[in-house]
């Protein structure tokens, strides 16, 4: 949907990143304000120091939060399989994503090759989470700015997400669901799961986002609260790293399930027997919060399109790779039922015999609701990892804070914010 950005919200941008409007008169006068941690707006711990010349943002230093978590730190006590319990706790908005993304890395860092079902069942739950992030970013955006009953409408259907969560792994929300070279456990009962995902999907979700988009898209209070601010183009989004919908609303054409296919994503590759799906990657241009709001509803329908082609094609078989006995756990049968697999089992879980790693460092990566999730693992041959480092979207996508709010009014803070999606818990890691 082309539009004109509105003529006052112009800027320039002077030699030290101070923003001001095109004729504007600096009175010289400032003063600071501390916009979070307690601020709703700011949802978890950030906190942006402002320094406003009036009511406009003349200077804008974010501080990445206080959770002092250590998460990446965590990464070099606990063994490939327990770390899961961690990084699901860095983008909490989408729990499963974090599990699929850390022991993808794994995955690669052993050359392991995981099942065709697994792969399927991997894929579905990739999607549903970015539906469960998109919802939340977009329902709390609109809150911010006033729209209780679009928060209403885009939270509800993210309960049947975690009943779903609950349903495959028996936690609702960390539901610390994959292993390495498969999944915590084989679907309690695949009939339920296709019937609570085709309600979900076909039914909830789509009449959520009707209701959701009715309310919003031609609703003259939330355009001119978003559209024309914090804009960014597309060189400049590259020049920043950004990625996800932070840069596909700004024309990047990007996206690492078709860039680089993994799991069922395809673009004539060789999948090993798992079912192929095809979908489209949405892209605006104009670069501002309206586009990025746009590009994750488009976004939240692709996700349904590509979990209705898997729904009725998961592969049978096992969920776990048993190419390597002594880089996956044996199944329960095994672990009851004969002495080589209660020994396997012990060796993995109790013991510091198991896991063969290499001494090798490896990368692995997923396209996440906010962009580009990826893990770099140094292993040195030990039960866990020697260094973790993870690439935060969020971060990275938060970097760029001060540049879109420099040169706007104080109360276009919470609609830049909420388009950003910034989930603490990957900021301070």
């Amino acid at each position: 949907m082309p539009y004109t950005i509105r003529p006052e919200q112009g800027f320039d941008v002077d030699a030290e990143s101070t923003s001001y409007l095109k004729g504007h008169v600096d009175t010289g006068e400032r003063w600071v304000l501390n916009f979070g941690p307690q601020h709703p707006a700011t949802h978890t711990t950030l906190r942006l120091v402002l320094e406003l010349d009036g009511e406009r943002v003349a200077r804008c230093t974010p501080h990445i939060g206080y959770l002092h978590s250590g998460f990446e730190k965590l990464g070099e006590h606990l063994d490939y399989n327990q770390y899961v319990t961690i990084v699901s706790r860095m983008d909490y908005l989408s729990p499963v994503h974090n599990d699929i993304t850390w022991h993808g890395a794994v995955e690669t860092l052993f050359g392991i090759e995981i099942t065709p079902r697994c792969k399927a069942l991997r894929t579905i739950m990739n999607e549903l989470a970015r539906v469960q992030n998109h919802l939340l970013c977009v329902g709390a955006a609109a809150l911010d700015l006033g729209a209780i009953t679009a928060f209403l409408y885009a939270f509800n259907p993210r309960e049947k997400i975690y009943d779903l969560c609950d349903f495959i792994a028996g936690q609702r929300f960390h539901a610390d669901w994959t292993r390495v070279g498969g999944l915590m456990q084989d679907l309690p009962d695949e009939a339920i799961f296709r019937k609570l995902v085709k309600d979900l999907v076909n039914d909830d979700l789509p009449r959520a986002i009707d209701e959701f988009e009715g309310l919003l898209n031609a609703n003259r209070i939330f355009i001119d609260r978003t559209q024309g601010v914090g804009q960014i183009g597309h060189d400049e989004a590259i020049a920043h790293s950004l990625s996800g919908p932070m840069a596909r609303a700004s024309g990047v054409k990007r996206d690492l399930r078709k860039d680089f296919p993994y799991l069922c994503y395809k673009d004539n590759w060789d999948n090993a027997g798992a079912p192929a799906v095809e979908f489209k990657v949405p892209i605006a241009v104009e670069g501002d919060a309206y586009a990025r709001f746009r590009v994750r509803v488009e976004e939240i329908k692709q996700s349904m399109h590509i979990v209705r082609q898997l729904i009725d094609r998961i592969p049978g078989g096992p969920v776990d790779t048993y190419a390597d006995a002594k880089m996956v756990k044996p199944p329960k049968k095994d672990v009851y039922g004969s002495i080589e697999g209660l020994i396997q089992h012990f060796e993995l879980v109790m013991s510091n015999r198991g896991w063969k790693a290499p001494v090798a460092e490896a990368y692995g990566f997923n396209e996440g609701p906010n962009g580009e999730q990826g893990f770099y693992i140094v292993a040195d041959g030990s039960p866990r990892s020697f260094r973790v480092r993870t690439r935060p979207a969020c971060f990275i996508n938060y970097s760029v804070m001060a540049r879109l709010t420099e040169g706007h009014l104080l109360s276009d803070i919470p609609a830049i914010l909420g388009s950003i999606n910034v989930v603490a818990a990957e900021l301070d890691r």
